[in-house]
């Protein structure tokens, strides 16, 4: 059985998708992009792009009464990896070791322009 997850303090979907989707101990958080929850607008900057996604996926997580750090998996997606390293270095803000598998993709364009998408899995303690 799966459970839909949502909160008003993540962007609304705006397609048809849920925020994300619980299924036995597993949660799979939907790509999140750098929107304003309150403005469904992107956020300008590319560091402030950057904290924006985790904000979001922080703010699920937190819905879903889990934390970043049960977080197992991540794919992050990104129309310039030049900025890669920017987000090494939020992710070391936001989780501590052991940090979440990863992969990293450039793209060639993202919803709205973004420049960084971020999906993950979650497994519950």
């Amino acid at each position: 059985m799966k459970k839909k997850i949502e909160t008003d303090e993540a962007p609304k979907a705006i397609g048809t998708y849920s925020q994300a989707i619980e299924a036995g101990n597993t949660i799979y958080l939907s790509g999140q992009i750098p929107l304003d929850p309150k403005t469904m607008k992107l956020v300008e900057g590319n560091e402030n792009q950057i904290r924006q996604v985790f904000k979001n996926i922080q703010a699920v997580c937190e819905s879903s009464e889990v934390s970043l750090n049960e977080i197992v998996k991540l794919n992050v997606y990104l129309s310039d990896l030049s900025v890669f390293s920017l987000v090494n270095e939020v992710m070391k803000e936001l989780f501590s070791e052991p940090y979440p598998a990863r992969a990293a993709i450039q793209v060639a364009k993202l919803p709205l322009d973004s420049l960084i998408e971020v999906e993950g899995i979650i497994v519950k303690k």
